[in-house]
């Protein structure tokens, strides 16, 4: 069993930055492929970023690629989602998820595990 707890969320101006966190319990997390999600309001659940056990393999959605940067520190049992040159439309809910096996790691249903997410708003 896996618990994960976002922080990091705020309001911020368009082109501002925020740092996500995404504290995992247990003593396993670097057994897990770690994603980061997003859903705004009226919308479904979207893949944001991913990165493997080890951190050596990272993905990125297109909107984000170049201005979010996915990381990971596995002895602090954390991944972070640092994102810079915020847009109104990346204002949504962020969710971190941790997947103990995965066929992509951008489908959402290969995430067994899955915080309470933490609010990204963007103002113009």
């Amino acid at each position: 069993q896996v618990q994960l707890v976002e922080s990091g969320g705020g309001l911020v101006q368009a082109g501002g930055s925020l740092r996500l966190s995404c504290a995992a319990s247990g003593r396993t997390f670097s057994r897990y492929v770690m994603g980061w999600f997003r859903q705004a309001p009226g919308k479904e659940r979207a893949f944001v970023a991913a990165i493997s056990r080890s951190g050596g393999s990272i993905y990125y959605e297109d909107s984000v690629k170049g201005r979010f940067t996915i990381s990971r520190d596995n002895a602090k049992n954390t991944v972070y989602l640092q994102m810079n040159s915020l847009k109104p439309e990346d204002t949504a809910l962020y969710y971190c998820a941790a997947a103990r096996t995965v066929v992509s790691g951008t489908n959402l249903n290969d995430y067994d595990y899955w915080g309470q997410g933490t609010q990204v708003t963007v103002s113009s």
